[in-house]
């Protein structure tokens, strides 16, 4: 598979950025995270005063064959449920973004739907994954379809002008693939990520784990080939999702990432072409064990914490406010200058 060419962050942009944060009017450093961002953004979009307003929330839909083996509290038809619900508007992702002020995507990469919403992005590159308890979930090339799935869709939305993108997903089982694919990556014992997902009671988070560690030990999988490792045990949306941040960085547009489940995506795209992690902003820490593990991998600091699990990208739609406001600190708040002081940073 051919990958897309992405820039370097502008380190002029950056320097001017930077310039810019420490003549505010406020103690140096003190706005935290904010200021980080707002250079960060400036080095992503080349301009030392970043313009972010347009803003877009792509969801990625898929079934997983895992879920036939018993390891979420909710039946597999809730992933079709939940994609009209997303067109209903009566979703959680729908109303945060909302807030927000973006536009909703929701892409069925890989649902058991046969009858789709006609306002839903028909990208489907099969019926659901295979149950990776027995066999690979996918085949190459079915990865390599619904990554660029995720590639083409932000290539549209850069050019209806979206500048900032977040990513999300449903599908019901997906907390066991990122769960799999997090073990597979990091070498972390599977007791140490397995989180209870959509609310699984004892016996059923036991079952769990000792389904993952079995599927692992099934296909021995190679961490250094993220390809084959997302055939053996991952799924079309996380497929889709990591294609999606490929194709933000391709775009040189800057993109939230969710929870553990497009957590585990955005690694993926990381371990395919490194440069992606520049472009990635970590929207929340989740509860699910898995995803501190990720962001420490991926040298993230989550925006947020507020003990989210849902998904759907909703921790992502959260954080855009908050990308809002690094980017007006930059634009509006006075200098020292402004005020005829002097610098004292």
């Amino acid at each position: 598979m051919k990958w897309p060419n992405i820039n370097p962050l502008c380190i002029e942009a950056m320097e001017a950025a930077t310039k810019r944060v420490n003549s505010l009017t406020k103690p140096l450093h003190s706005l935290g995270q904010l200021e980080k961002m707002a250079i960060r953004l400036a080095g992503i979009t080349g301009h030392p005063f970043p313009e972010v307003s347009q803003k877009a929330v792509v969801v990625m839909c898929g079934d997983h064959g895992i879920a036939k083996a018993g390891v979420s509290a909710y039946p597999q038809e809730v992933t079709g449920l939940m994609i009209h619900n997303f067109v209903n508007g009566k979703a959680a992702i729908n109303v945060l973004s909302h807030l927000a002020g973006a536009n909703v995507h929701v892409v069925d990469v890989g649902s058991y739907l046969e009858e789709i919403p006609e306002v839903v992005i028909d990208k489907k590159v099969r019926f659901g994954t295979r149950n990776f308890a027995e066999e690979p979930a996918m085949t190459q090339s079915e990865v390599e379809q619904a990554i660029q799935v995720g590639i083409d869709m932000v290539s549209q939305l850069k050019k209806q002008g979206v500048q900032l993108l977040a990513v999300g997903e449903m599908g019901i089982g997906n907390t066991t693939v990122a769960t799999a694919l997090t073990a597979a990556f990091t070498g972390r014992p599977v007791e140490e990520l397995v989180g209870r997902g959509t609310g699984l009671d004892d016996q059923s988070y036991q079952h769990k784990t000792d389904i993952i560690k079995q599927a692992l030990a099934l296909h021995q999988p190679d961490p250094e080939k993220p390809l084959q490792v997302l055939a053996q045990v991952g799924g079309l949306e996380v497929a889709a999702m990591a294609g999606a941040y490929i194709g933000a960085a391709s775009a040189g547009m800057p993109v939230l990432v969710d929870g553990v489940i497009s957590t585990v995506a955005a690694y993926v795209a990381v371990k395919l072409i490194p440069r992606v992690q520049d472009y990635l902003f970590a929207s929340h820490q989740s509860v699910e064990p898995a995803h501190l593990v990720l962001l420490q991998a991926l040298d993230l600091q989550p925006i947020i914490h507020a003990d989210l699990c849902l998904g759907e990208a909703s921790g992502a739609a959260l954080a855009f406010p908050l990308i809002d406001a690094a980017v007006a600190i930059v634009r509006e708040m006075a200098t020292f200058a402004d005020l005829g002081l002097p610098n004292p940073n």
